[in-house]
Protein backbone atom coordinates (compact mmCIF):
# COMPACT_ATOMS: atom_id res chain seq x y z
CA UNK A 1 0.00 0.00 0.00
CA UNK A 2 1.44 3.46 -0.97
CA UNK A 3 2.59 5.50 2.07
CA UNK A 4 0.73 8.25 0.98
CA UNK A 5 -2.76 6.49 1.90
CA UNK A 6 -1.99 5.09 5.43
CA UNK A 7 -0.40 6.32 9.24
CA UNK A 8 2.79 5.42 10.83
CA UNK A 9 2.26 4.15 14.41
CA UNK A 10 4.82 4.77 16.70
CA UNK A 11 4.76 5.08 20.42
CA UNK A 12 6.53 7.01 23.46
CA UNK A 13 8.85 3.76 24.27
CA UNK A 14 8.94 5.04 27.86
CA UNK A 15 5.55 4.40 28.20
CA UNK A 16 5.96 0.63 27.67
CA UNK A 17 8.26 -0.14 30.17
CA UNK A 18 7.89 -0.11 33.90
CA UNK A 19 11.96 0.34 34.91
CA UNK A 20 12.13 2.62 31.67
CA UNK A 21 15.36 0.13 30.95
CA UNK A 22 15.63 0.42 26.64
CA UNK A 23 15.42 -3.63 26.22
CA UNK A 24 11.99 -3.33 28.04
CA UNK A 25 10.84 -0.92 26.00
CA UNK A 26 11.97 -1.99 22.48
CA UNK A 27 10.61 -5.58 23.33
CA UNK A 28 7.39 -4.46 24.51
CA UNK A 29 7.22 -2.30 21.30
CA UNK A 30 8.31 -4.86 18.74
CA UNK A 31 5.98 -7.26 20.88
CA UNK A 32 2.89 -5.76 19.92
CA UNK A 33 4.58 -5.11 16.06
CA UNK A 34 5.27 -1.59 16.33
CA UNK A 35 8.20 -0.45 13.78
CA UNK A 36 8.59 3.42 15.14
CA UNK A 37 9.32 5.08 18.48
CA UNK A 38 10.01 8.51 19.97
CA UNK A 39 12.69 8.74 22.34
CA UNK A 40 12.62 10.44 26.21
CA UNK A 41 13.22 8.86 29.13
CA UNK A 42 15.69 5.37 29.24
CA UNK A 43 18.01 3.68 31.29
CA UNK A 44 20.72 2.08 29.38
CA UNK A 45 22.49 0.85 32.79
CA UNK A 46 23.52 4.31 34.42
CA UNK A 47 19.89 4.52 35.28
CA UNK A 48 17.15 6.45 33.82
CA UNK A 49 17.69 9.55 31.57
CA UNK A 50 16.00 12.01 29.22
CA UNK A 51 16.96 11.99 25.74
CA UNK A 52 18.71 15.65 26.19
CA UNK A 53 21.10 13.47 28.80
CA UNK A 54 22.47 10.89 27.05
CA UNK A 55 25.91 10.30 26.34
CA UNK A 56 27.55 8.98 23.46
CA UNK A 57 28.27 5.58 24.58
CA UNK A 58 24.56 5.54 25.33
CA UNK A 59 23.40 7.01 21.94
CA UNK A 60 25.68 3.96 20.35
CA UNK A 61 24.23 1.08 22.58
CA UNK A 62 20.68 1.84 22.14
CA UNK A 63 21.19 2.16 18.12
CA UNK A 64 22.57 -1.46 18.48
CA UNK A 65 19.59 -2.14 20.05
CA UNK A 66 17.17 -0.66 17.53
CA UNK A 67 18.61 -2.81 15.15
CA UNK A 68 18.13 -6.16 17.03
CA UNK A 69 14.85 -5.12 17.85
CA UNK A 70 14.00 -3.42 14.80
CA UNK A 71 13.19 -0.14 15.47
CA UNK A 72 13.45 3.39 14.43
CA UNK A 73 12.87 6.58 15.56
CA UNK A 74 9.73 8.56 14.76
CA UNK A 75 10.87 11.57 16.84
CA UNK A 76 12.93 13.23 19.80
CA UNK A 77 10.03 13.88 22.39
CA UNK A 78 12.16 16.30 23.80
CA UNK A 79 10.98 18.77 26.80
CA UNK A 80 12.36 21.87 24.65
CA UNK A 81 10.05 24.92 25.10
CA UNK A 82 8.97 23.61 28.78
CA UNK A 83 10.56 26.54 30.63
CA UNK A 84 9.20 29.63 31.71
CA UNK A 85 9.04 32.75 29.20
CA UNK A 86 10.15 35.49 31.72
CA UNK A 87 12.21 35.03 35.25
CA UNK A 88 9.18 35.87 37.33
CA UNK A 89 8.08 33.73 40.38
CA UNK A 90 4.75 32.18 40.04
CA UNK A 91 3.90 29.84 42.57
CA UNK A 92 5.24 26.81 40.34
CA UNK A 93 8.50 24.89 39.24
CA UNK A 94 9.10 25.71 36.20
CA UNK A 95 12.39 26.42 35.40
CA UNK A 96 13.91 29.61 33.63
CA UNK A 97 16.62 29.53 31.15
CA UNK A 98 18.14 32.78 29.13
CA UNK A 99 16.64 32.25 25.70
CA UNK A 100 20.40 32.94 24.21
CA UNK A 101 21.83 30.46 26.32
CA UNK A 102 18.71 28.05 25.71
CA UNK A 103 19.07 27.95 21.54
CA UNK A 104 23.06 27.86 21.84
CA UNK A 105 22.90 25.05 24.35
CA UNK A 106 19.28 22.78 24.59
CA UNK A 107 18.09 23.54 20.96
CA UNK A 108 21.21 22.80 19.34
CA UNK A 109 21.49 19.32 21.75
CA UNK A 110 18.11 18.32 20.46
CA UNK A 111 19.27 18.73 16.91
CA UNK A 112 22.56 16.64 17.36
CA UNK A 113 20.58 14.21 18.52
CA UNK A 114 18.17 14.15 16.00
CA UNK A 115 20.89 13.74 13.39
CA UNK A 116 22.66 10.71 16.15
CA UNK A 117 19.64 9.21 16.17
CA UNK A 118 18.26 9.56 12.12
CA UNK A 119 15.12 10.82 13.02
CA UNK A 120 13.77 14.42 11.32
CA UNK A 121 11.21 15.28 13.51
CA UNK A 122 12.21 17.23 17.15
CA UNK A 123 8.69 17.53 19.44
CA UNK A 124 8.73 20.92 21.66
CA UNK A 125 6.63 23.13 22.94
CA UNK A 126 5.40 26.88 23.58
CA UNK A 127 6.92 27.98 26.70
CA UNK A 128 4.99 28.86 30.37
CA UNK A 129 3.64 32.21 30.70
CA UNK A 130 3.14 33.13 34.06
CA UNK A 131 0.49 31.29 36.20
CA UNK A 132 -2.07 33.32 36.23
CA UNK A 133 -1.68 35.51 33.23
CA UNK A 134 -3.09 35.69 30.31
CA UNK A 135 -1.73 33.67 27.46
CA UNK A 136 -2.53 35.64 24.74
CA UNK A 137 0.01 38.59 26.61
CA UNK A 138 2.63 36.46 25.80
CA UNK A 139 2.11 34.93 22.21
CA UNK A 140 4.67 38.41 20.72
CA UNK A 141 7.48 36.70 22.38
CA UNK A 142 6.39 33.06 22.19
CA UNK A 143 5.97 33.45 18.79
CA UNK A 144 9.62 35.73 18.51
CA UNK A 145 11.90 32.24 20.42
CA UNK A 146 9.94 29.86 18.84
CA UNK A 147 10.21 31.35 15.17
CA UNK A 148 14.35 31.21 16.40
CA UNK A 149 13.80 27.62 17.27
CA UNK A 150 12.09 26.58 13.86
CA UNK A 151 15.24 28.55 11.89
CA UNK A 152 17.91 26.60 14.43
CA UNK A 153 16.13 23.19 13.19
CA UNK A 154 15.82 24.48 10.03
CA UNK A 155 19.31 24.95 9.43
CA UNK A 156 19.92 21.31 10.64
CA UNK A 157 17.74 20.22 8.04
CA UNK A 158 15.32 18.88 10.73
CA UNK A 159 11.48 20.10 11.62
CA UNK A 160 9.98 21.45 15.03
CA UNK A 161 6.70 19.95 15.99
CA UNK A 162 4.51 22.37 18.82
CA UNK A 163 2.28 19.81 20.46
CA UNK A 164 -0.37 21.50 21.94
CA UNK A 165 -0.72 21.02 25.88
CA UNK A 166 -2.03 22.40 28.94
CA UNK A 167 -0.38 25.84 30.85
CA UNK A 168 1.39 27.17 27.58
CA UNK A 169 1.36 29.86 25.68
CA UNK A 170 0.06 27.64 23.00
CA UNK A 171 -2.42 25.51 25.22
CA UNK A 172 -5.37 25.51 22.26
CA UNK A 173 -5.19 24.76 19.21
CA UNK A 174 -6.14 27.99 18.00
CA UNK A 175 -3.45 29.42 20.10
CA UNK A 176 -1.60 27.05 18.58
CA UNK A 177 -2.51 27.67 14.78
CA UNK A 178 -1.70 31.28 15.94
CA UNK A 179 1.48 30.89 16.37
CA UNK A 180 2.39 28.74 13.60
CA UNK A 181 0.60 31.55 11.63
CA UNK A 182 2.88 33.70 13.12
CA UNK A 183 5.80 31.93 12.93
CA UNK A 184 5.47 31.30 9.12
CA UNK A 185 8.15 28.84 8.68
CA UNK A 186 8.54 25.45 6.42
CA UNK A 187 10.50 24.24 9.81
CA UNK A 188 7.57 24.35 12.03
CA UNK A 189 4.48 22.41 12.49
CA UNK A 190 1.96 21.42 14.80
CA UNK A 191 1.35 18.43 17.07
CA UNK A 192 -2.25 17.37 17.83
CA UNK A 193 -3.14 15.67 21.39
CA UNK A 194 -7.00 15.20 22.23
CA UNK A 195 -6.41 14.34 25.92
CA UNK A 196 -4.39 17.94 26.34
CA UNK A 197 -7.47 19.62 25.53
CA UNK A 198 -10.10 17.53 27.67
CA UNK A 199 -8.25 17.83 30.44
CA UNK A 200 -8.99 21.69 30.30
CA UNK A 201 -12.91 21.37 30.23
CA UNK A 202 -12.90 21.27 26.58
CA UNK A 203 -15.89 18.96 24.94
CA UNK A 204 -15.86 16.68 22.38
CA UNK A 205 -17.17 19.24 20.26
CA UNK A 206 -14.53 21.86 21.14
CA UNK A 207 -11.86 19.58 20.89
CA UNK A 208 -13.46 18.94 17.00
CA UNK A 209 -13.16 22.72 16.39
CA UNK A 210 -9.00 22.96 18.30
CA UNK A 211 -8.05 20.07 15.93
CA UNK A 212 -10.07 22.14 12.90
CA UNK A 213 -7.75 25.06 13.92
CA UNK A 214 -4.61 23.37 13.81
CA UNK A 215 -5.08 21.34 10.44
CA UNK A 216 -3.46 24.22 8.47
CA UNK A 217 0.10 23.36 10.02
CA UNK A 218 -0.35 20.19 11.25
CA UNK A 219 2.65 17.60 10.99
CA UNK A 220 1.67 14.74 13.54
CA UNK A 221 -0.65 13.50 15.89
CA UNK A 222 -0.72 12.21 19.37
CA UNK A 223 -2.54 9.37 21.20
CA UNK A 224 -4.13 10.07 24.49
CA UNK A 225 -7.32 10.12 26.05
CA UNK A 226 -9.38 11.22 28.85
CA UNK A 227 -12.76 10.87 30.65
CA UNK A 228 -14.62 14.09 30.48
CA UNK A 229 -14.21 16.60 33.21
CA UNK A 230 -16.02 19.84 34.84
CA UNK A 231 -16.39 21.97 32.37
CA UNK A 232 -15.49 24.40 35.35
CA UNK A 233 -11.81 24.16 34.99
CA UNK A 234 -11.79 25.91 32.37
CA UNK A 235 -9.27 28.76 31.67
CA UNK A 236 -7.89 27.83 35.14
CA UNK A 237 -4.04 26.40 35.92
CA UNK A 238 -4.25 22.43 35.06
CA UNK A 239 -2.74 20.30 38.13
CA UNK A 240 -0.88 17.90 35.85
CA UNK A 241 0.89 15.54 38.05
CA UNK A 242 -3.34 15.28 39.74
CA UNK A 243 -4.44 13.67 36.45
CA UNK A 244 -6.10 10.49 36.54
CA UNK A 245 -8.44 9.51 33.75
CA UNK A 246 -6.34 9.01 30.90
CA UNK A 247 -7.72 6.20 28.89
CA UNK A 248 -7.43 4.46 25.56
CA UNK A 249 -8.36 6.00 22.73
CA UNK A 250 -12.07 4.24 21.73
CA UNK A 251 -13.23 4.90 25.31
CA UNK A 252 -12.51 8.77 26.04
CA UNK A 253 -14.12 12.10 24.75
CA UNK A 254 -11.73 12.80 22.08
CA UNK A 255 -13.67 11.80 19.46
CA UNK A 256 -10.87 10.42 18.06
CA UNK A 257 -12.70 8.43 15.40
CA UNK A 258 -14.03 11.76 13.77
CA UNK A 259 -10.65 13.21 13.70
CA UNK A 260 -9.08 10.37 12.54
CA UNK A 261 -11.17 9.81 9.75
CA UNK A 262 -11.24 13.63 8.79
CA UNK A 263 -7.38 12.82 9.45
CA UNK A 264 -7.42 10.43 6.09
CA UNK A 265 -8.48 12.94 3.55
CA UNK A 266 -5.44 15.11 4.62
CA UNK A 267 -2.97 12.32 4.21
CA UNK A 268 -1.80 12.56 0.20
CA UNK A 269 -1.32 16.21 0.85
CA UNK A 270 0.20 15.92 4.00
CA UNK A 271 2.61 13.31 3.35
CA UNK A 272 3.82 14.89 0.32
CA UNK A 273 4.33 18.45 2.26
CA UNK A 274 6.27 16.01 4.95
CA UNK A 275 8.25 14.14 2.02
CA UNK A 276 9.72 17.41 1.01
CA UNK A 277 11.41 17.95 4.51
CA UNK A 278 12.44 14.53 4.59
CA UNK A 279 10.22 12.35 7.24
CA UNK A 280 8.76 9.44 6.31
CA UNK A 281 4.92 10.01 6.73
CA UNK A 282 2.13 11.00 8.87
CA UNK A 283 3.04 9.51 12.59
CA UNK A 284 0.03 8.58 14.78
CA UNK A 285 1.80 8.44 17.71
CA UNK A 286 0.85 6.89 21.18
CA UNK A 287 1.37 8.30 24.93
CA UNK A 288 -1.15 6.87 26.03
CA UNK A 289 -0.96 7.39 30.03
CA UNK A 290 -3.28 4.91 31.02
CA UNK A 291 -1.44 4.07 34.31
CA UNK A 292 -1.00 7.80 34.80
CA UNK A 293 0.90 10.82 33.51
CA UNK A 294 1.60 14.17 34.20
CA UNK A 295 3.98 17.15 33.08
CA UNK A 296 7.23 15.67 31.92
CA UNK A 297 5.67 12.10 31.11
CA UNK A 298 3.45 9.31 31.78
CA UNK A 299 3.18 5.40 32.16
CA UNK A 300 1.25 3.01 30.86
CA UNK A 301 3.23 -0.61 30.97
CA UNK A 302 3.92 -3.47 28.57
CA UNK A 303 0.11 -4.35 28.91
CA UNK A 304 -1.12 -0.54 28.94
CA UNK A 305 0.80 -0.07 25.74
CA UNK A 306 -0.93 -3.16 24.45
CA UNK A 307 -4.29 -1.80 25.21
CA UNK A 308 -4.03 1.27 24.00
CA UNK A 309 -2.71 0.29 20.55
CA UNK A 310 -5.25 -2.53 20.06
CA UNK A 311 -8.12 0.70 21.29
CA UNK A 312 -6.54 2.66 18.45
CA UNK A 313 -6.34 0.08 15.87
CA UNK A 314 -10.13 -0.36 16.78
CA UNK A 315 -10.38 3.60 16.20
CA UNK A 316 -8.71 3.30 12.94
CA UNK A 317 -10.74 0.96 11.28
CA UNK A 318 -13.76 2.73 12.12
CA UNK A 319 -12.39 6.10 10.94
CA UNK A 320 -11.09 3.45 7.61
CA UNK A 321 -7.13 4.86 8.02
CA UNK A 322 -4.62 1.94 7.11
CA UNK A 323 -1.62 1.56 9.22
CA UNK A 324 1.02 -1.60 9.32
CA UNK A 325 1.57 -3.62 12.26
CA UNK A 326 4.35 -6.44 12.36
CA UNK A 327 3.30 -9.49 10.10
CA UNK A 328 5.60 -12.74 9.75
CA UNK A 329 6.74 -11.50 6.28
CA UNK A 330 8.49 -9.28 8.33
CA UNK A 331 9.84 -11.45 10.54
CA UNK A 332 11.19 -13.49 7.59
CA UNK A 333 12.61 -10.45 5.32
CA UNK A 334 14.45 -9.63 9.41
CA UNK A 335 16.01 -13.05 8.59
CA UNK A 336 16.75 -12.51 4.86
CA UNK A 337 14.23 -15.01 3.85
CA UNK A 338 10.85 -14.70 1.95
CA UNK A 339 7.36 -16.09 2.40
CA UNK A 340 6.93 -19.03 -0.03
Amino acid sequence: MAQASRVLLSALADEAAFDLSAVEQFAALAAIGLEYYSIRHIDVGKGVKNVMKLTLGEIQKIRHLEDRYGLNVASIASPIGKVKLVDKADGTKNAYVPFKQYLAKDVARACELAHAFETKLIRGFSFYHPRGEHAEDHLEQAVDQIGRIAEACHRSDLTFGLEVEANLVGQTGKLLAEIHRRVNHPALVLVFDAANLIVQGFSTKEVYAEWEAMKPGLGWVHIKDYRPVSRSVRGKHVEEDALANFVPADLGAGGHERILRDLKTMLPALTKKLSRRGIPGVFVDLEPHVRGGGQFGGTSGPDGMGIALRGLCRVLDKASVAYHLRDFDDLLAARGMTSA
